[in-house]
């Protein structure tokens, strides 16, 4: 009498049935990108503008273009994990517990914001230690394309920190 032998693609969806429950658990949050935060079709090139410069408040003052205020609402309400810098905005003794993540080092601080659609505004529950401010990290949370006006930028998404962990350089 002859064995029938699953075909190669039933051991495969077996497979996957079997391995990829555990690894979704492993990490619930997307991996994302800076470029991810806008829309697709739309170059970066064509957010941000010339600029000028605010002779009375001795601010750089830039300029964007309709684009710069455009979110990526597929990310809407999705758990993402995100690199950037922290720019903090509440500071207890225990740590930072509101911050801005930004793209690069020394944005909003040393050079113009980068545009609203770059920028997250982070709240957590787990305070960061204030003595890590200029380690990048990975922020994971949910995404939320909801934009609102800080002292220092215009901010286009919001996030409330599940995890925060420094970025290790692979």
């Amino acid at each position: 009498m002859k064995r029938a032998h699953p075909s190669r693609r039933a051991v495969l969806a077996m497979l996957s049935a079997t391995l990829l429950p555990g690894r979704a658990m492993a990490n619930p949050f997307r991996e994302i990108i800076w470029e991810d935060l806008i829309p697709k079709g739309v170059p970066y090139g064509e957010i941000i503008g010339p600029g000028k410069i605010d002779e009375a408040n001795d601010t750089w003052v830039p300029e964007y273009d309709r684009n710069a205020w455009r979110m990526n609402t597929r990310l809407n309400g999705k758990a993402v994990k995100l690199p950037g810098y922290i720019i903090p905005f509440d500071v207890t003794s225990q740590g930072v517990t509101s911050f801005m993540l930004v793209p690069y080092v020394g944005a909003c601080i040393h050079t113009p914001p980068p545009p609203p659609n770059q920028l997250v505004f982070v709240t957590t529950k787990t305070p960061w230690p204030s003595d890590s401010l200029w380690d990048p990290v990975w922020v994971s949370g949910r995404l939320s394309a909801k934009s609102m006006k800080t002292q220092i930028a215009d901010v286009g998404y919001r996030m409330t920190a599940e995890r925060i962990e420094v970025y290790e350089w692979q």
